[in-house]
């Protein structure tokens, strides 16, 4: 069980459906990042752009190894 309130995939609707229907259809599921986000749907978009902004400049593994690298600084284990 969630610690926060989550929209399921079967209960979105409208824009929300939209970003998790285009998540699935890409990724093959929904991730929590985005479920966590799901009572706000203008935020996920948002969160999708500023993800763009931030790797549409790097190379896929430079973003990855940058990724990795931060998560082992903070001691991320997700």
């Amino acid at each position: 069980m969630p610690f926060i309130r989550t929209v399921s995939e079967i209960e979105a609707t409208g824009k929300l459906r939209e970003l998790y229907d285009g998540n699935v259809a890409s990724r093959g599921f929904v991730p929590n990042s985005m479920k966590a986000l799901s009572l706000r749907p203008e935020a996920i978009d948002a969160w999708q752009k500023l993800l763009y902004a931030v790797r549409s400049p790097m190379e896929a593994r430079r973003y990855e190894l940058v990724t990795i690298a931060a998560a082992a600084a903070l001691r991320c284990s997700y």
